[in-house]
């Protein structure tokens, strides 16, 4: 029976060997016949007498295009049986007969009989070798030659015709179906091991076609269209093979390709290609199966259904763990975008993922650790990823975690809790990223129960944590974040008493969208000059509001001291009804209230102490008398206009009140609702006091601010009174001597500077003259202007085109000019003191620790000190100690991103209040501090706009880079007219290019 079996083996051997010299030799005469072929007829001669053993040809088909000798050949030629021609094409494909023919096909003919062929000769003789043969032996071909070389050069028929073969092949013949089909059968004589790198080897080049392709293809062979078409046949392979799965002879291969393609494709960058394809085929058939009606649950319904399971089995095959990481995460991102609710996201997850989640450790850590604290997605499919990776069960109304069950859910709670609640997470994680894993937390924590809580050690311990650091942020984002953890914490200890810390966080389901929250205000603007402090001018009108409600609802209140008549009494049920009532009962009206008691008054004999304060000594006493809450009001209402009227005794009395306007505590001294009032009339106090009495005023304010005696509120007053008073000064309209004004940039040398128009023009024109732009008084931009001749015969009418609102004295009036700015002669008071000791950490005063928020409120005064004083000697004096100030690494560098905006804002202030005259003069003196201090200023702004995790702060340094840019120009301007450039020649070379 063996010497049988080796027999049939051996004759089996013996008739292949033979039929691959036969087909071997054909291939050698067509070729040596398509080399000395004089004609395109003998070309197409040679080509149908090899290409009609392997096809079924009909040669009537091209039969008339070729002249009647090569004719009769063609149709003389034997046509084999059906046995054979199967097993000429399997040897043919099989062996080196094809790729031989082929490179003569591709190369010879291409080039030198292509052009020739007839239509119909081409389509069904020529194509027929690469468009009905083995599509792994065609595609192993054809691609090499997309980029065929000749002598250095490009061949562009050479090209030209494989994109058309491969279009054809692969796009119109569903030439990858065909390959998926062909790997379903594996051949006996090749191992699994070969198989498969068979396989990867098809699948690359496949995908790698576009990628090959010339620029000026075939829009078949675009990325795009390419990938989306290859997809379709993709997913219908799938579709086949798991048809035919129960079928014995099917084996894996189909799936291997399928899912090394998708890989690929993923690769290449083409996810959202995939996946457009993908999601629609999913949702439909998830849809299909959540429906109700169905007499098996949902569960069931997913498990027992088989012509849904080669898509996990496509995921299983995806071996790239990148490609599958990329598929979830725009999947979850498309997703989003669609009327998806929650069972549908679980199932579709589960469809595609169930089978790798449980059998590879990597799949577990993307979906636990990198969707949940990593990536950041929408709020919905962070619910459809807690329930699937963490619950690990589909979604139920009348489902209940229990502790005993899920200590996945547990320990994943714990390991958020453990990243939300440091602080530097909340210094230095961007808003969007913080914001989704409180909302992990939160739909974490909504699962759970007191016992769960109680079972984890920490638990508590970090939710308190997280809550107390997000509280002392000046981001009310971040706050509404605390309030929501606190209160669905509060719910999981105590139902029936939950915790509201905010007043946004106030209905049964908590928005863990934080899309009703309104954005942070807290950036600090650049460009104007209108800084406000947001969150007291919300107060304040909070404030107004309260007010006038109160007012109105004491309109409807009854006075306890009303005498009422006794007489009106037994009148009061019917008074309403009768109000149309005769004349009688009009007297009878007027005669009861004149027999009614009179109100007696019973006002006291001390209206002294309640007349109005007209001292500012009284108004100190007053407001130092804490028990005296009425005392108290009455001075604060009194106390601005008394200052402003600007009495003798302000200066000898200004230290006294400053301290006392600081310290005193408007909660103990007003009715609650009325704090924000008290509040607001304090603050213009002291406004008034600092703008009225700077010198006065100063010294003690800033010996408050480093004081361990007062709090975060009271030095966060202090700084806003100053920038108030600031603001105000800057404001402020004095009359001066007028001087005569000359441009700020001149020039001396015989030729005009490059940016100075030309002077080219009329004769009687005058010489330009440079002028501020009017609408920013603070603006490094200038414009320039001249006189120009009337023209011959042009009348002149007396009518002014500039209108003015001055009156007509002080236009006449040249020797007095007004001056809107008080603020620079204090600038140096207000900003040198302040600056002094932000460093210092004593009882109470930490500011580059506990205490961010004061050192920014401080950076954001000093500021706007420096554009108050723009343009004017004292900014040039004090650009230095403040940009040394703010180049220390403690400060550029702070950890939270309150403090860098502020850093930013007040270096783009510096930019505005700098005179680039006074820069060029500087650098031609050869001052480097200040060029160090602008080069500070640039290439930190640069690394902040570089790799700086906050929006508004990539915001605000791109913006402080304009303005650094626009200094730089302007002072490159003043360099290049003034003589001395040419003086000192290369010496300012360097020092330019610092600032430049």
């Amino acid at each position: 029976m063996v010497d049988g079996e080796r027999t049939e083996k051996t004759i089996g051997a013996e008739l292949n060997t033979n039929s691959n010299i036969k087909v071997l030799e054909k291939v050698g005469e067509a070729i040596l016949s398509i080399n000395q072929a004089k004609n395109v007829d003998q070309v197409i001669s040679a080509l149908y007498s090899l290409a009609v053993r392997l096809f079924p040809l009909d040669s009537r088909a091209f039969a008339g295009s070729i002249d009647k000798q090569y004719r009769d050949e063609v149709i003389g030629v034997e046509v084999p049986s059906e046995h054979e021609r199967d097993n000429w094409w399997q040897v043919f494909y099989r062996s080196t007969a094809f790729p031989t023919l082929a490179r003569v096909l591709l190369s010879d003919v291409a080039l030198n009989w292509l052009t020739c062929f007839p239509t119909s000769a081409k389509r069904h003789l020529y194509d027929v070798f690469f468009l009905k043969g083995c599509v792994s032996e065609v595609v192993q071909t054809l691609v090499p030659y997309l980029q065929h070389h000749s002598n250095g050069k490009l061949e562009t028929a050479v090209c030209s015709n494989t994109e058309r073969l491969l279009a054809l092949c692969l796009l119109e013949n569903d030439g990858v179906l065909q390959l998926a089909r062909e790997f379903s059968h594996q051949p006996e004589n090749i191992s699994l091991e070969q198989h498969k790198s068979a396989i990867c080897k098809v699948s690359q080049l496949v995908i790698s076609v576009p990628d090959k392709a010339r620029q000026g293809a075939s829009t078949l062979l675009s990325s795009h269209i390419y990938i989306k078409r290859i997809t379709i046949q993709l997913i219908q392979g799938a579709e086949e093979w798991n048809n035919n799965y129960t079928d014995k002879s099917t084996n894996f291969n189909t799936i291997l390709f399928i899912g090394d393609a998708f890989a690929r494709i993923c690769r290449r960058g083409s996810t959202d290609v995939l996946l457009s394809e993908m999601i629609p085929r999913i949702v439909t058939q998830v849809q299909s199966l959540v429906t109700p009606g169905c007499d098996l649950t949902i569960s069931e319904s997913f498990k027992s259904k088989s012509s849904l399971q080669f898509w996990s089995k496509i995921m299983e095959a995806v071996k790239d763990s990148y490609a599958v990481e990329r598929i979830s995460e725009q999947l979850l991102q498309k997703l989003a975008t669609q009327n998806i609710n929650d069972v549908e996201g679980y199932w579709i997850l589960w469809l595609l993922f169930h089978e790798i989640f449980e059998l590879q450790s990597s799949i577990r850590s993307m979906f636990t650790e990198r969707f949940l604290l990593w990536k950041v997605f929408p709020v919905c499919c962070l619910r459809w990823i807690l329930q699937f990776s963490v619950l690990q069960c589909p979604p139920d109304n009348e489902f209940k975690v229990k502790s005993d069950d899920h200590c996945n859910l547990l320990n994943t709670t714990k390991r958020l809790l453990a990243v939300w609640s440091k602080r530097e997470f909340v210094q230095s994680a961007p808003i969007e990223q913080q914001a989704y894993i409180t909302a992990a937390i939160g739909l974490s924590l909504e699962k759970l129960n007191k016992e769960d809580l109680d079972a984890t050690k920490d638990a508590m311990h970090l939710i308190l944590q997280g809550v107390s650091c997000r509280l002392e942020s000046p981001s009310s984002l971040v706050r509404q974040m605390a309030s929501s953890i606190a209160l669905v914490f509060s719910k999981v200890i105590d139902p029936s008493n939950p915790l509201y810390l905010d007043d946004t966080c106030k209905e049964e389901t908590i928005n863990w969208e934080f899309t009703s929250a309104n954005t942070d205000k807290a950036g600090l603007p650049i460009s104007d000059g209108k800084e406000v402090n947001t969150t007291q001018d919300n107060s304040f009108k909070d404030a107004k509001v309260k007010n006038k409600d109160k007012e109105l609802m004491e309109l409807t209140l009854l006075d306890p001291d009303e005498v009422i008549d006794p007489a009106t009494l037994n009148n009061e049920a019917t008074s309403d009804v009768d109000d149309y009532n005769d004349d009688d009962n009009e007297d009878d009206d007027e005669t009861s209230s004149e027999s009614s008691l009179q109100p007696y008054d019973l006002s006291d004999d001390d209206t002294d102490l309640k007349n109005n304060f007209s001292q500012l000594v009284d108004v100190v006493g007053a407001l130092r008398k804490s028990d005296d809450a009425d005392g108290v009001e009455r001075a604060l209402d009194v106390a601005e206009k008394l200052i402003r009227a600007a009495p003798d005794e302000l200066p000898f009395i200004a230290s006294d009140l400053v301290r006392t306007l600081v310290q005193v505590r408007c909660s103990d001294s007003t009715l609650e609702g009325e704090e924000e009032s008290a509040e607001e009339k304090r603050q213009k106090a002291l406004v008034a006091l600092i703008v009225n009495c700077p010198l006065g005023s100063l010294d003690p304010i800033h010996k408050l601010l480093y004081s361990p005696n007062v709090d975060t509120s009271q030095r966060i007053l202090i700084l806003d009174v100053m920038t108030d008073a600031a603001l105000e000064l800057a404001r402020a309209k004095t009359a001066r001597q007028k001087h005569p004004t000359r441009a700020q940039i001149w020039t001396t040398a015989e030729t005009q500077p490059w940016f100075m128009p030309s002077s080219i023009g009329p004769a009687g024109s005058s010489i330009w003259k440079e002028i501020s732009a009017t609408e920013s008084p603070l603006s490094l931009t200038y414009s320039y202007e001249r006189d120009l001749p009337s023209k011959p015969g042009q009348i002149k009418k007396g009518k002014s085109r500039r209108w003015s609102a001055k009156s007509m004295n002080e236009v006449q009036d040249n020797r007095v000019e007004w001056s809107q700015n008080k603020f620079p002669p204090f600038a140096a008071a207000f900003m040198l003191p302040a600056m002094q000791g932000f460093d210092k950490k004593s009882h109470g005063v930490d500011f580059l620790g506990r205490d961010f928020i004061v050192l920014g409120k401080l950076i954001h005064m000093l500021g706007i000190c420096m554009k108050c004083s723009a343009m004017h000697p004292e900014a040039s004096a004090l650009a230095l100690p403040l940009l040394d100030m703010l180049s220390t690494r403690e400060i550029s560098h702070h950890a939270e991103a309150y403090v860098r905006k502020s850093v930013l804002f007040a270096a783009s202030c510096v930019l505005l209040a700098l005179n680039p005259t006074y820069v060029a003069s500087a650098l031609v003196e050869g001052s480097s501090e200040l060029s160090r201090g602008l080069e500070w200023v640039r290439t930190w702004a640069l690394s902040v706009a570089e790799s700086d995790t906050d929006k508004e702060c990539y915001t605000m340094a791109m913006a402080c880079l304009q303005l650094h840019s626009e200094m730089a120009l302007q002072t490159s301007r003043a360099l290049e007219s003034s003589d001395s450039v040419i003086q000192c020649g290369l010496l300012l070379l360097p020092l330019y290019i610092e600032v430049a």
